[in-house]
């Protein structure tokens, strides 16, 4: 449907051959993709930080060569580095004491990462900040949440559409997107790592999140180990369909965009075992509800 931009996270996996590709996926992989889709999340870029004296960041030459392998009505769902989302360091031992990240919402950090993907700026959609669970060690709640991140979006170039995803469900209330309805930023609503489904926070928040421009929808699937055990990590079927939370969301989606929201939505191969079998089941239903609105 025009208006809803949907794709899958990442784009290059073999098992994808005869559903998006015509031949094993190769350094032609994104311009093969894009001929099908008009989005992809980029996820790489968001693994930067793997300890005090190691931070990784995008090579411009990346991003340069993703510009030039799509057209110009596509558009990257960029993960912003974890290097800014994560509070402390990971643990590489569960009894190891938590170490604080220093670059923890910093924003001469993002305005590096930012012009080291400057190639693509004309083609950046949602720019996807995601925070892990954040326990009271790492952060006492909501409130001190929501205080760095109004500091931390007053320091950020205009333009993106700055999207943020919580792993917190006790964060999901009234008062988050109001937050951030102050700031100009967007929700990311998850169905998987132990969150409500989107539909929930829809149901309770309806009136909240129509009133935002964007909306974000990512279907990460609930048991990452059992959908890969089920599938051998081949993602070709669906092995665990969802029928109706799919149904749910597309009615969801339909909603939002007739009352002026743009969703963006993304399918991970573990929300039911192929992304692009997901995605085919879902743009059926759109259909379906396109028709029942006109």
């Amino acid at each position: 449907m025009e208006g809803i931009r949907i794709g899958t996270c990442s784009w290059r996996f073999p098992s994808w051959q005869g559903l998006v590709y015509r031949e094993p996926p190769n350094g032609e992989a994104l311009a093969e993709y894009a001929e099908r889709y008009d989005t992809v999340e980029v996820d790489r870029w968001f693994w930067s930080l793997f300890g005090p004296r190691s931070l990784r960041l995008p090579e411009f030459a990346d991003a340069a060569m993703y510009r030039d392998h799509v057209p110009d009505s596509f558009r990257f769902a960029v993960k912003a580095p974890d290097a800014i989302t994560l509070t402390h360091y990971r643990k590489k031992k569960k009894d190891d004491p938590l170490v604080a990240n220093p670059r923890y919402l910093d924003p001469e950090l993002f305005a590096d990462f930012w012009q080291r993907i400057a190639p693509l700026h004309d083609k950046v959609g949602p720019i996807l900040f995601q925070f892990e669970y954040l326990n009271r060690q790492k952060m006492e709640g909501l409130d001190p949440f929501l205080e760095g991140i109004r500091a931390f979006a007053k320091e950020l170039p205009a333009g993106p559409i700055y999207a943020i995803e919580t792993r917190n469900r006790a964060f999901l209330k009234t008062r988050f997107f109001h937050a951030l309805h102050d700031i100009d930023w967007v929700p990311v609503l998850i169905s998987g790592y132990w969150m409500p489904s989107p539909l929930d926070a829809y149901d309770t928040d309806r009136s909240c999140l129509e009133g935002f421009p964007s909306l974000i929808i990512r279907l990460l699937g609930p048991d990452r180990a059992r959908i890969e055990h089920q599938t051998g990590k081949k993602w070709n079927r669906v092995v665990a369909p969802r029928d109706a939370e799919l149904e749910g969301l597309s009615k969801m989606a339909t909603q939002l965009h007739a009352a002026g929201v743009s969703p963006w939505i993304y399918v991970n191969n573990h929300y039911e075992g192929s992304a692009p079998l997901t995605i085919e089941r879902f743009l059926a239903l759109l259909s379906t509800h396109s028709t029942d609105t006109r």
